[in-house]
């Protein structure tokens, strides 16, 4: 039986898929052999011996010590691409809102319902402090073209706006769902200058962190719109107060509301609502509930963030070893080696390497004795081994 732990509140439509008998779910398991979780932060947990892998049902893994999952062989998943749809709605709406006054108007509104009949009246006489600009003819730059960036793009042109994208990074796979209408930026500093609409779509890295300073801002138009639906750590937020006060960014839209940006004019901050929907939270978690069962029925890896994909096709009545290892000579040698001297025969393999860490699948007709993965276990760099049967 495989145990799971939940560490938040996780949509059943995922946890459905571990409803039968060889499967337990609890948010309370000293053993678990998997963990789901959306925002609990687990850098002060400490992780089980047991854990085998962890399943972020959300893109962002922050709150996750991947450098210590991959110490110790933990496989950690997220899901790109399940939340997209739900982000790309809220930074169209983000770019409406900045577009069209509209937080400042409703506010406004409010404020009338002691006017009595006046209402009308005074709504009528007020209304033009409000006055805004239309989306169509202006033109968005989307730096990031993955899954949240694609669909932003495609959207804004069918609003009739004109769409520049940069990333150096672009895959394939996300390249074939881009419109032929974006156009291709060569460099992000060429995009800054173009635009008058900017959302970011990138990770947040050491290298990307804060990357939205006083001199980014100082490349663009004045009075552009930003939108922030990715990290807020991507900005500078004192040089972005600056560019607010000196009108060369008219309006910030985040989603990451700090101390230090609440009350100030021109920024709306929205309280992290990016994937706040149900079908977002359904589809995250069916997708990271599938990706944990897939790997603890048949080792199968797709979307970790810190191991390779690694996808052997199964096939009946077979045993499988499992090896999670560092990425450093001759360690395919030791393990197939001493699988060898002792008799098991290796049917079909896979090894794949991402940085720092190796992954391997090994699938046999023989059995491998409990012994021998000790042994396996003990050659120097190997993190994890495990072995399970396809039936």
């Amino acid at each position: 039986m495989y145990k799971i732990q939940t560490l938040n509140k996780i949509s059943s439509k995922g946890l459905d898929l571990f409803s039968h008998a060889d499967y337990e779910v609890a948010s309370e398991l000293s053993t678990p052999d998997a963990i789901i979780l959306r925002s609990f932060k687990m850098h002060d947990m400490e992780l089980p011996k047991s854990l085998k892998a962890i399943g972020r049902a959300g893109a962002g893994t922050n709150n996750i010590p991947i450098d210590a999952c991959s110490e110790k062989g933990i496989v950690v998943f997220n899901t790109p691409g399940a939340n997209a749809n739900a982000v790309k709605e809220l930074v169209l709406t983000g770019m409406l809102i900045a577009s069209r006054n509209i937080v400042a108007g409703v506010n406004w509104a409010q404020s009338l319902k002691n006017e009595g009949d006046s209402v009308p009246a005074l709504v009528e006489k007020g209304k033009g402090q409000f006055n805004g600009c239309e989306l169509a003819g202006k033109t968005l730059g989307v730096v990031g073209l993955g899954a949240i960036g694609a669909l932003v793009a495609n959207d804004a042109l069918a609003l009739g706006m004109k769409v520049i994208g940069y990333d150096p990074y672009l895959s394939v796979d996300a390249a074939w769902e881009l419109s032929s209408h974006v156009q291709k930026a060569t460099g992000l500093e060429t995009l800054l200058g173009k635009v008058d609409y900017l959302t970011i779509h990138v990770p947040l890295l050491d290298s990307t962190k804060g990357m939205y300073n006083a001199e980014k801002f100082a490349m663009m138009k004045s009075g552009v719109k930003i939108m922030n639906f990715a990290r807020g750590e991507l900005i500078n937020n004192a040089d972005m107060i600056e560019a607010l006060k000196s009108g060369k960014v008219s309006t910030y839209v985040t989603d990451f509301p700090s101390v230090d940006l609440l009350g100030v004019d021109g920024v709306i901050p929205v309280p992290h609502l990016g994937a706040s929907t149900d079908e977002a939270e359904e589809n995250c978690a069916i997708m990271a509930s599938r990706q944990l069962k897939d790997f603890l029925e048949t080792g199968n890896i797709v979307n970790s963030v810190n191991f390779p994909n690694c996808v052997l096709p199964l096939r009946p009545n077979l045993k499988r070893l499992l090896i999670a290892n560092k990425n450093i000579p001759n360690m395919i040698s030791e393990m197939t080696s001493l699988l060898a001297k002792n008799g098991i025969n290796i049917y079909d393999m896979l090894n794949k390497s991402r940085g720092d860490v190796a992954y391997t699948i090994i699938d046999t007709e023989d059995k491998v004795s409990q012994d021998m993965i000790e042994k396996i276990g003990a050659i120097d760099g190997v993190k994890m081994v495990r072995m399970i049967s396809l039936g």
